[in-house]
């Protein structure tokens, strides 16, 4: 069972994301189920195999704690932890192939919030891996860019676990824009003249200093270019997915 966490800021499309590539999955005929991590998700693209909602309601915890929205969403990260080994049960009683994970809209929410990390251990870290989503408007500049790389290594560290650059709306996308991100993300060569062929300016300067941090990290990543509205890129992601842990070797369809 491969755990596939998506994992991006709020609007990098991690929800439609989760149901498209479930679709995808489903259509192959392999065993995949979808896991709701965010309390506060309205008409999802997907029905959720299992729902965080099922064991935590935003307005209930508004009403028990007296908090806004904001401060449910804080609670209601911390209390996800009380329902981790009833999620397990449930998961592993479905005997899946692959489980995505949708998780919450607000990336801190997850990401920084002990619970997220608890979550990937009990669920078996050693079987996981984070599909990290880049948003495309974001990412069309040298400095948006690298701002995504920042966050992406940010989450590495974090939960230490295999992991995928994933270029999300792909179809909001000129030909040539995708190809130039595709480009930065492989090459942080091109990207640092991309920064320096900019108008010199603070930001720009910042730009240049981070990417040398991200160049001893080792952050220069392949990315996965997808589109949800088309489904393409689906089968690099799952392919991927079974390059790191089982040497490329195809799951066997039932």
């Amino acid at each position: 069972m491969i755990n596939l966490y998506f994992i991006g800021s709020a609007g990098s499309g991690k929800s439609s994301l989760t149901g498209a590539f479930n679709g995808w999955m489903e259509n192959q005929k392999y065993n995949t189920i979808t896991v709701n991590l965010d309390p506060g998700i309205e008409n999802a693209p997907y029905v959720p195999d299992v729902d965080i909602r099922d064991w935590i309601k935003l307005r209930d915890v508004m009403k028990e704690y007296g908090v806004g929205p904001n401060g449910a969403q804080i609670i209601a990260a911390d209390l996800l932890a009380l329902n981790i080994d009833e999620m397990k049960e449930i998961i592993e009683s479905m005997e899946p192939e692959y489980v995505v994970f949708d998780t919450p809209g607000q990336m801190e929410l997850f990401v920084l919030r002990q619970s997220g990390k608890f979550l990937i251990d009990t669920l078996g870290s050693e079987r996981s891996i984070i599909g990290f989503l880049y948003d495309p408007i974001i990412s069309k500049t040298p400095s948006g860019l690298i701002s995504l790389m920042l966050q992406a290594a940010s989450v590495q560290v974090r939960f230490n676990v295999p992991f995928l650059n994933i270029l999300t709306k792909t179809d909001m996308l000129h030909d040539d824009e995708r190809d130039k991100i595709l480009n930065w993300g492989a090459n942080i060569h091109d990207l640092e003249e991309a920064i320096q062929s900019e108008v010199p300016t603070l930001k720009s300067q910042l730009s240049i200093e981070f990417l040398t941090a991200l160049r001893s990290f080792g952050t220069s990543q392949n990315i996965i270019p997808v589109s949800s509205t088309y489904g393409s890129g689906m089968e690099d992601i799952y392919t991927t997915a079974q390059q790191i842990y089982f040497g490329g070797e195809d799951l066997s369809k039932g």
